[in-house]
């Protein structure tokens, strides 16, 4: 099987189609499961506790919504740090964000994880990367595939004042250098062509327990309004959870470096609150086929208060043959927007 690092002699518009897998699988760990329903406010017993998980005909814990990205993102990194090399890592923008459920993430899943690099489009200094993540399972059944898309500046020289306070106190951890990847385990690894093999067919979905039916809810259905504080403490649980190494959730040094006014939240602990209001409506975690977020705002935290982010929802469309529906999601925070699309695609009973 070639090695990443062959991939690294070509230029990233040349590995747009390339398959690569990351070297390990990933065990989740019910801990795990609990501890990033915790950090992302999704508090469904289903996510806390197996007895509840099993009322919804799963043999243990249900992962969070947006719990692929803590998988998700690290292989991101890697794929920046290590094939898309054109790039520095500092210099990129997570813009839009996608999942696809054929079934929840389950506690005690081992998942094997493939990336393909779907599309790089230019715009004048900037490249917008679109990344493919499928999760698959130890049947290679398709669990989850996450669409990633990242905004990156090339050729940019890095201030050299900016790399010193960064290193005072960027989260440390082994970093895989391009060509090393000998022992490391979210190493990725270049597909040969007739490698590349589509997962089986999924089963179909099991039936869901929403607390709306398709019976109650109609294009226009309002969801009810929902208040999120969030405070510094948040963010830093929400940075060792996920394993977001960005210093600018959590130094003010580092944000004001990159022209924030002070720390701001995770994207995709935004989206994960926002998962939290869609699903507590719900009333089952398991409803959501789709979940798509275009982020545009961003949430400042002060030291020493709460900033609250404020969601609202309303139905677009309800198909009664299928007993599906598209749900609209609005979050703002200091009356200023967060994303410029949010769009769910749901089931219901």
């Amino acid at each position: 099987m070639p090695e990443t690092a062959e991939a690294t002699k070509a230029t990233a518009a040349e590995l747009v189609g390339r398959h690569f897998r990351v070297r390990d699988h990933y065990d989740v760990g019910r801990e795990k499961v609990r501890e990033f329903a915790r950090a992302v406010r999704n508090n469904h017993p289903a996510h806390h506790r197996e007895d509840d998980a099993v009322a919804l005909g799963y043999t243990s814990l249900l992962a969070s919504p947006t719990f692929a990205s803590v998988i998700g993102a690290a292989t991101t990194r890697t794929l920046i740090g290590s094939v898309l090399t054109e790039y520095d890592l500092s210099q990129t923008l997570h813009t839009d964000q996608v999942f696809e459920y054929f079934r929840p993430i389950l506690a005690d899943d081992r998942l094997s994880v493939d990336v393909v690099v779907e599309s790089i489009r230019s715009f004048g200094d900037n490249d917008f990367i679109t990344a493919k993540v499928t999760f698959t399972d130890a049947d290679r059944l398709p669990v989850l595939v996450s669409t990633t898309t990242i905004v990156a500046r090339k050729g940019v020289e890095i201030d050299p004042s900016m790399v010193e306070t960064v290193a005072g106190v960027v989260m440390h951890g082994h970093v895989a250098q391009p060509g090393e990847f000998d022992g490391d385990p979210t190493g990725l690894v270049l597909l040969a062509p007739e490698e590349v093999v589509e997962p089986a067919a999924p089963a179909s979905p099991r039936g869901v327990r929403t607390v709306p039916t398709a019976a109650t809810v109609t294009a226009g259905t309002e969801l009810p309004a929902a208040q999120m504080p969030v405070t510094r403490g948040d963010l830093v649980n929400y940075a060792g959870v996920s394993g977001d190494p960005n210093p600018i959730h959590f130094s003010d040094s580092a944000a004001k470096l990159v022209g924030l006014p002070t720390v701001v939240a995770h994207g995709m602990l935004t989206m994960g609150l926002t998962a939290a209001y869609l699903t507590d409506w719900l009333g089952d975690p398991s409803a959501l086929g789709k979940f798509s977020v275009r982020f545009s705002g961003y949430v400042a935290v002060e030291p020493t208060a709460a900033t609250t982010v404020e969601f609202t929802g309303k139905v677009k469309s309800v198909d009664a043959e299928t007993g599906t529906a598209t749900v609209v999601i609005g979050a703002t925070s200091e009356g200023k927007k967060l994303f410029g699309r949010a769009i769910a695609e749901v089931r219901l009973s």
